[in-house]
């Protein structure tokens, strides 16, 4: 491969990084044309863009990044493939599915909010991973429980006395 095309695909791998930092580092290395195409198709189907990329050229693009991106590049033996994604635990789910129909892909490492996970092990915790739209709801659903307490305590049989006294006590200002 020529430098000026190595140098492209470093900048295609690193605009990606940037425009989607929610990737995953996986080994796809056994898997036949058939079973590659139902990865790729089950990819397209839950928004996660998958690529086989160089070892070499990918730890080119990680080693520019922090201390937590340099420190996937350990994983980079074999054969890699990269996940993108803008739902965190998106493609730690689809791991976890194929893997058990197909055996593969096998998860080498994650980048995922800022956070590197390497290896195998953290699948689990990567599945279990929120998305910020689900925190958001969350908090909602918390900070309307008090409301919720109060308005429940106003509409029950007690609460006509309490709704009495309230106008009661608007009603003498």
């Amino acid at each position: 491969m020529r430098k000026e095309l190595k140098t492209q695909v470093i900048d295609q791998i690193a605009a990606l990084i940037e425009a989607r930092p929610n990737f995953y580092i996986v080994d796809v290395e056994g898997l036949n044309a058939e079973q590659t195409s139902s990865l790729r198709r089950s990819c397209f189907q839950k928004d996660i863009q998958l690529f086989v990329v160089k070892n070499t050229l990918l730890a080119k693009v990680l080693e520019k990044g922090g201390d937590e991106m340099k420190s996937l590049t350990s994983v980079l033996k074999g054969s890699t493939a990269l996940m993108f994604t803008e739902t965190p635990n998106a493609p730690a789910k689809l791991i976890k599915e194929e893997s058990k129909k197909l055996g593969k892909p096998e998860l080498k490492a994650a980048y995922v909010q800022e956070c590197a996970y390497v290896g195998a092990n953290n699948l689990e915790t990567l599945c279990n991973i929120k998305s910020r739209e689900e925190l958001i709801g969350d908090i909602i659903t918390i900070l309307q429980s008090p409301a919720k307490n109060v308005i429940s305590g106003l509409q029950a049989n007690a609460g006509g006395c309490i709704a009495g006294l309230v106008k009661t006590l608007s009603e003498k200002e």
